[in-house]
């Protein structure tokens, strides 16, 4: 029989989407035994489109951000399982009943995540679709056992949670794996494509770039911890991961970054042109990091066609460049390393 269930969607100014994310959770083939809405001090209707849902609402006095609300969702919540989604996604309606099922069926598995679908919850434009599809993507072709859990839809044993230590309440990004590092000792973590939602992605320039830094800052610090404090789990070899490109394509742009650097002072040394070369390079190293995911591509073509896929891979240019800077940025900084840097604050007594 599938556990208990209480569902716990943490909710900041999402008055616009919070009715679609609650009659999808009404929608859900397994009925939650409790849905609990924490409003983290919306300035929004946010608190009263929950409450006009017949759902129980809990306030935060002071918005203390997205971990904070998970970890209050939790101490307000009994069920043996607690399946988080963000009030910016409607779930399938399987989505519960299938997450349910697996944590029923593999005893050892303590989490089970899911996958934005190809359609936003509401339509803003290319940029969004950008979002969405890259997100798709690699969430999809990352399906499985995986070192990382994303808690935008996601259901996690209470015990294993309790285990871990709840949400590091510091943190405002990157919450999901710096938590996932803390996980991995103590269960194995499933991606599903069965488990599905439609998601109101950021749409704006700056939103995307601006979240895209901010979690970039992160990425060496959380590798760093996650090394320091590695210890063997049930999903020994997968490690967390704050982004879903390639490799290839990060060590690419970084390496047009570096030759551009080069390039630029030699255009202004009045020797000549040799600067050319490295600006050649740049350009070549960074389309080599465009077409380092030929899949991608595909995929992007054959869900939006081949003008559409021209504006993706400007987008992707954009994203790859502020991954790289980001990225570089939480590596000089010794504050980011001591944010991230929670992963062995709880101990482990397998």
């Amino acid at each position: 029989m599938p556990p208990a269930v209480s569902v716990v969607v943490p909710c900041y100014n999402a008055a616009r989407t919070l009715p679609a994310c609650l009659a999808a959770i009404a929608a859900q083939r397994v009925t939650p035994d409790e849905v609990v809405v924490v409003d983290d001090a919306s300035t929004d209707a946010s608190a009263a489109v929950a409450r006009a849902a017949g759902v129980r609402v809990v306030d935060q006095p002071v918005n203390r951000g997205v971990s904070a609300a998970r970890n209050r969702g939790a101490a307000e919540t009994t069920a043996e399982v607690i399946f988080y989604v963000d009030a910016d996604v409607a779930l399938a309606p399987d989505a519960l009943e299938n997450a349910l099922a697996i944590l029923d069926a593999e005893p050892e598995t303590g989490c089970v995540h899911g996958i934005y679908e190809t359609t936003p919850l509401i339509d803003d434009g290319p940029l969004e679709h950008y979002k969405i599809l890259s997100n798709h993507y690699w969430r999809r072709r990352a399906t499985g056992l995986t070192g990382t859990a994303l808690f935008a839809l996601g259901a996690i044993r209470r015990e294993v949670l309790e285990r871990a230590g709840g949400f590091d309440e510091s943190l405002r990004d990157g919450e999901d794996v710096e938590l996932s590092i803390r996980l991995r000792p103590l269960c194995a973590i499933r991606l599903t494509g069965t488990v599905a939602g439609r998601h109101d992605d950021a749409d704006r320039w700056r939103a995307v770039l601006g979240e895209q830094y901010r979690r970039s800052r992160l990425l060496v610090p959380m590798a760093l911890a996650e090394r320091r404090d590695r210890r063997p789990g049930p999903d020994d070899g997968s490690a967390p991961t704050l982004t879903g490109q390639r490799p290839a394509a990060v060590a690419a742009t970084a390496l047009a970054l570096g030759l551009a650097v080069l390039a630029l002072p030699a255009a202004a040394a009045p020797a000549g042109g040799w600067w050319a070369v490295p600006a050649v390079a740049a350009v070549a190293a960074l389309a080599g990091g465009l077409l380092a995911d030929p899949g991608l591509l595909a995929f992007v073509r054959r869900e939006r066609g081949t003008r559409y896929l021209v504006f993706f891979l400007a987008a992707q240019a954009a994203v790859l460049i502020t991954l790289v800077l980001g990225a570089a940025r939480g590596a000089l900084s010794p504050a980011a390393l001591r944010r991230a840097g929670a992963a062995s604050r709880v101990p482990v007594d397998r």
